[in-house]
């Protein structure tokens, strides 16, 4: 619904720092309008004090008085033609955005979704070590962390005896835990299941 003489942010130009707000927008746009270099500096200088107003914890930055700068550099649409006090050329910078992070496409779906794709990874890559000392310390820290989410998933129920056949079926029989000799942590099954439930609820 359009009402005669209102008008909504909606149909106006989205602001490039919504922080700061339309009324320093139109400060800025102000200043570029202004006819001599002196005006416009002198106008940037206010603007830049209000703007830390808006925003104060930018105090907080070491640099926060370059930021404050290149913010206004940027929200001028580059057209403000100042002495400018700071460098402004990386001001753009600040508008970059990372590249999304792609999911891990590698080997499909999760199989063993209570144990998870790591130690998916880990059962892979325990089939084609050695034997020796660096291979009884993965099997160790893999099984205990089997046995964890045997826990998590399973309940509060753990089984040694599942852990120990997990371990040799994923592998194809090259790791065969002897639970006569194997001596698993001790920790505290309702602690594990309940962090897993934590963790679903967040």
């Amino acid at each position: 619904m359009n009402i005669e003489g209102l008008d909504y942010n909606t149909q106006r130009e989205p602001l490039l720092m919504p922080e700061y707000g339309r009324e320093i927008q139109k400060m800025v746009d102000y200043a570029v309008t202004l006819p001599t270099k002196e005006e416009r500096l002198r106008c940037a200088e206010t603007i830049v004090r209000m703007m830390v107003t808006k925003v104060p914890q930018l105090r907080d930055n070491a640099n926060y008085e370059q930021t404050l700068w290149d913010h206004l550099y940027l929200m001028s649409h580059k057209q403000l033609d100042i002495d400018w006090p700071y460098d402004v050329s990386e001001a753009e910078k600040i508008l970059g955005k990372p590249q999304p992070m792609p999911l891990p496409q590698k080997g499909g779906r999760v199989r063993l979704r209570h144990y998870g794709r790591l130690i998916e990874e880990v059962l892979a890559k325990l089939k084609d070590m050695p034997e020796g000392p660096e291979r009884d310390e993965l099997v160790r820290v893999t099984a205990n962390q089997m046995k964890r989410d045997l826990a998590a998933w399973g309940h509060g129920s753990m089984d040694d005896e599942r852990v120990a056949a997990d371990l040799a079926r994923f592998t194809d029989g090259k790791v065969q835990l002897n639970l006569g000799e194997f001596r698993f942590e001790k920790f505290v099954p309702g602690l594990a299941a309940d962090a897993q439930r934590r963790k679903k609820r967040k």
